[in-house]
């Protein structure tokens, strides 16, 4: 794959997500037909195309989330075929965020920590960290129905950030904002990426909002192996 100026992608760094010859069929109807991606360690790649091309499905299918026709994928050369989503250490932040409305901003951050039994202190402390990484400090406590749609996506982001996972997929993380509030949200989603080193694929099929956000975009018509 070359980046959308010509240019190689990821230089002299490790390759760390391979996805080869990745089918995928629903109800008889090829959406995938053998996908190929390699995503470098620390890159940030958009993947863009029509609604329907296939975007999420593949997504979906490196996060464990979906099982494939045919094809594999693997991280730093080991196999993931036949591994379950919360085996793969992949972080997902879905276009409807999915917050849970019972637990407060802290409780949502910090689910996944807890979940490790990682201890209290430290997941107060992560939490802090990235509600200040998401330019809301002090929300910990605030419910999850008073955030405004804006506050809702950096939380969605902060928790899914929190575990450090090692690859972030981010299904249209940005969908349903207002223009202005929605071109910020993609500086600042850009900002926290390349602030925490993450390795990250975001799926959208707005041109413009891949170019502010990714290093490389790729077409979901470039993966077909034809």
């Amino acid at each position: 794959m070359v980046s959308d100026d010509g240019s190689p992608h990821g230089a002299g760094t490790a390759t760390a997500l391979t996805v080869r010859d990745v089918t995928v069929s629903f109800d008889g109807r090829v959406v995938l037909d053998g996908a190929s991606l390699d995503v470098s360690r620390g890159e940030i790649v958009a993947l863009v195309g029509p609604s329907g091309s296939g975007k999420s499905t593949l997504l979906r299918v490196v996060a464990g989330l979906h099982d494939a026709d045919a094809g594999h994928v693997a991280w730093a050369g080991e196999l993931l075929d036949g591994v379950p989503a919360h085996r793969r250490r992949f972080g997902f932040v879905f276009q409807d965020e999915q917050l849970f409305p019972h637990r407060d901003v802290a409780g949502n951050i910090g689910f996944g920590l807890k979940m490790a039994r990682t201890p209290a202190a430290a997941v107060r402390a992560r939490v802090d960290e990235l509600l200040a990484l998401v330019q809301l400090p002090g929300f910990g406590r605030r419910r999850i129905g008073e955030l405004s749609g804006g506050e809702a996506k950096r939380i969605a982001l902060a928790r899914a950030l929190a575990p450090s996972p090692r690859l972030l997929l981010l299904d249209e993380p940005l969908t349903g904002l207002d223009g202005e509030l929605h071109d910020r949200l993609a500086a600042d989603l850009r900002r926290v990426l390349t602030a925490t080193g993450t390795t990250a694929i975001l799926v959208t099929h707005d041109l413009d909002e891949a170019r502010t956000v990714a290093d490389r975009i790729v077409a979901i018509s470039a993966l077909s192996g034809g």
